[in-house]
């Protein structure tokens, strides 16, 4: 074999399962047609599992650093200040969900510093990197890379189509894609700068007698940029500037306020599709190669990230079974997160006036792969966080996952014996001295988020979800 696997496309999806791979000694490429590396925000809206993920992969420093909370929305009808909204409750951390609240970061810095990480463990982007054929037999993988003008062939293991909704590898492997693109709906989106308005808020501005139809500016992080997004109707008027200043001065924006450079923009129509399948043999599909979604929602982003974040580790094991969880599991996920999106499109569409409010139901926290219907934590639930103390101080059980590794909790009993590729501890209620293998649970609040007592067992994937438990009593809290 020349490489363990090929990942084609370096968006967040590729990016984050190339982390994932890199980081556990696998051997990976990542390859991607581009030239140069997308410049501009589009997908960026970062959930609340999402930075979890990017805390276990080593990157949410940087995003927090680089990145900014929600900011709340002033609404201006014919250009009067009419009201002070937010897309959703700022919620304060509690010891299970550290990161409750979205962040906001646009889609090319996010790459930026998971294209960092990547090279940090010795793996590059190889741009203008093309993929033009694959074949498959029951040993790997042969695929045909075009670049500077030649072909070659690599023979891979595996290989993963992060290629995007028009998926070279998805059409190769004869994968159907159904869905529907709403030719009625078009929405001009771009990166501009705007003179005029505090950076500190977005700012919504639409005609009295058409409140929906309205231009958002949404800031960036990072200087004085805002995300323009706008309803084109029947519009061809093209994707420049003069055509965003024509579409705030037909809503009525306040005096002074005045748009510049723009440095990106695209025409986006609703776009929901779903593969008929994630894999096919040895090769697989994650990121928008196997689902796409409308924008409403900040949905399709991150559920790219966690497909790949689901695939990871069991590409790295490679036992059949872990293999065939990864579409099991992920495209269930992704048609309820598409429905979810669909159901906030049609929201906006029709004018209603929650139509920019988001729920619980976005952050992706209560995501599960459980098979049982039961009350509390049950295998396949996202494992929660929790406040303990270890030998060198205070920790979170999350600093405990951190890592490559499965984890093991028994609450209040000894360890099993030791088991390849698992962390185990022991976690002690308060007033108890731990040893190296032990951890104290400050206030209870473990026991309480795992409903454990003496003996319970809980076996954590490397993931974050729970893969099972055992002993003890469970107890209600």
């Amino acid at each position: 074999m020349d490489i363990e696997v090929l990942v084609t496309g370096a968006g967040p999806t590729g990016l984050t399962l190339a982390i994932e791979l890199a980081r556990r000694g696998v051997g990976v490429r990542i390859v991607d047609k581009a030239g140069t590396y997308f410049a501009g925000s589009r997908g960026d809206g970062l959930q609340p599992r999402t930075l979890e993920v990017f805390e276990d992969l080593g990157v949410l420093d940087a995003v927090l650093a680089e990145g900014a909370p929600q900011a709340p929305v002033r609404a201006y009808l014919d250009g009067e200040f009419a009201e002070e909204r937010r897309m959703s409750p700022v919620l304060e951390p509690t010891p299970d969900v550290p990161y409750p609240n979205g962040w906001v970061l646009g889609q090319s810095r996010t790459e930026h510093i998971l294209r960092e990480r990547l090279a940090g463990l010795g793996v590059r982007v190889e741009l203008g990197t093309e993929l033009t054929g694959l074949s498959q037999d029951e040993r790997g993988v042969t695929a045909t890379l075009a670049h500077g003008g030649g072909e070659r062939t690599v023979r891979c293991r595996y290989l993963v189509g992060a290629d995007g909704g028009s998926s070279f590898v998805r059409k190769s492997l004869g994968v159907g894609f159904p869905g529907d693109t709403d030719e009625s709906v078009r929405m001009l989106l771009g990166d501009v700068r705007a003179d005029g308005l505090d950076h500190g808020y977005g700012h919504w501005f639409a005609r009295a007698e058409d409140p929906a139809a309205g231009v958002v500016l949404t800031p960036l992080p990072g200087g004085d940029w805002f995300q323009f997004a706008a309803p084109l109707g029947g519009s061809d008027a093209g994707t420049g500037l003069d055509t965003l200043r024509k579409l705030l001065d037909g809503v009525r924006a306040p005096a002074g306020v005045r748009l510049r450079d723009l440095t990106w923009a695209t025409v986006w129509r609703p776009n929901a599709r779903l593969a008929e399948r994630f894999r096919v043999g040895r090769v697989f599909l994650a990121g928008d190669a196997a689902h796409v979604h409308p924008p409403t929602g900040g949905q399709g982003l991150n559920t790219g990230v966690q497909d790949a974040y689901n695939l990871g580790w069991k590409l790295a094991e490679g036992s059949p079974a872990l293999l065939d969880s990864y579409e099991s599991e992920r495209l269930p996920v992704a048609a309820g997160v598409l429905g979810l999106s669909e159901r906030l499109l049609r929201k906006y569409t029709s004018g209603a006036p929650d139509a920019h409010y988001r729920g619980a139901d976005t952050r992706q926290l209560d995501i599960s792969y459980r098979e049982d219907e039961g009350d509390g934590l049950l295998p396949g639930d996202r494992a929660p966080d929790a406040p303990v103390l270890g030998v060198t101080g205070s920790l979170r059980l999350f600093d405990l996952f951190r890592g490559p590794h499965a984890t093991r909790l028994t609450f209040g009993a000894p360890c099993p014996g030791p088991e390849p590729g698992v962390h185990s501890y022991v976690v002690l209620p308060p007033g108890c001295s731990a040893g190296e293998d032990s951890v104290v649970d400050t206030g209870n609040h473990a026991h309480a988020a795992y409903q454990a007592t003496r003996g319970t067992t809980v076996l954590i994937r490397p993931d974050g979800y729970l893969a099972g438990r055992g002993g003890g009593e469970r107890r209600s809290e």
